[in-house]
């Protein structure tokens, strides 16, 4: 092992240590390191980093961007020890800041996004994919915490989701209603009478008895969107999994809108459902769709109008 990636491990460990994950970014670093390796050096240079971050040639300056961020973010920490490392600076590869525009799907959308999986050749991934589909849509899980449930994850007696070191490093409890109880319950005798020998304890399994990775989940997604017919709105706006997320954040504003409650009261109530660290990360979702801006601006309206 070189000195180099010897540091690596150690930097890793630390920020680990400290609550990060760092999936990406310790496959993204090791990565790096093979690099400066093949080239003979075991120095970071400004130089060296722009070559890495810059592949493949012709991907996004978005995508350079993050490369460079998470070489950056080491080369601090190693400069701290030995001057001799370069932090490279970050306007090298410039970043746009923007996010995706929300694909809010109809309550027909999902539906035909469950047909579409009850399509699907192999029984187990059919009932797998409609049942991953259909909780998505009624708790606003994120597709990562619901690929990483294990059984004892679900409290089928007690109708509660128990969502363990999730983004951020946090944890929480999702109340269930009875039909998603009763749609897990059946799932869960379907996938046992499907996969007598599960390889681990994951609540929703692949074809090969194991937990479903993302990026099979990703693909098999591609392929429910393409099956129910559902096509982009724009070149930002795209239906993917994490909208179902988006959606189920905006139906639950709406409904409040509508039947007159105290929004702003609520949505603490929200952010800590949906398991975001600040609630105005939250408030972002109320300008995802027109029907909700035009509900807000309705009350504000009133509010105004009153003596």
């Amino acid at each position: 092992m070189s000195d180099l990636r010897a540091e690596l491990d150690n930097y890793l460990a630390l920020r680990r240590a400290l609550g990060f994950k760092l999936r990406r970014a310790g496959l993204l670093l090791a990565d790096f390191i093979s690099y400066l390796e093949a080239n003979g050096t075991d120095t970071i240079t400004a130089e060296n980093a722009l070559a890495w971050a810059s592949l493949p040639a012709n991907a996004s300056s978005d995508w350079w961007a993050q490369r460079l961020s998470v070489v950056r973010a080491l080369a601090r920490h190693l400069h701290a020890i030995d001057p001799v490392h370069e932090v490279p600076p970050a306007v090298l590869v410039p970043a746009r800041t923007h996010r995706a525009t929300p694909y809010l799907y109809s309550d027909a959308e999902i539906e035909a996004l469950m047909a579409a999986a009850r399509q699907l050749r192999s029984p187990l991934r059919a009932v797998t994919f409609e049942t991953l589909v259909g909780l998505l849509a009624v708790t606003g899980l994120r597709i990562g915490e619901a690929l990483r449930l294990d059984r004892d994850d679900i409290d089928l007696a007690g109708g509660v989701l128990r969502i363990r070191e999730t983004k951020f490093g946090k944890s929480r409890e999702v109340p269930l209603h009875p039909s998603t109880v009763e749609a897990l319950a059946a799932y869960a005798r379907r996938r046992d009478q499907l996969c007598r020998r599960p390889r681990d304890a994951s609540f929703f399994v692949s074809t090969a008895s194991t937990r479903l990775l993302y990026c099979n989940a990703h693909v098999a997604w591609l392929d429910l969107v393409r099956r129910a017919g559902l096509k982009p709105r724009s070149g930002k706006c795209r239906p993917r999994p994490h909208d179902l997320r988006h959606s189920f954040a905006v139906r639950t504003l709406l409904g409040w809108y509508r039947d007159g409650a105290d929004v702003a009261a609520r949505m603490p109530l929200l952010s800590t459902y949906l398991g975001h660290v600040h609630p105005g990360n939250t408030y972002w979702y109320l300008s995802a769709a027109p029907e909700l801006l035009t509900l807000v601006a309705a009350r504000l309206d009133a509010a105004g109008a009153q003596p």
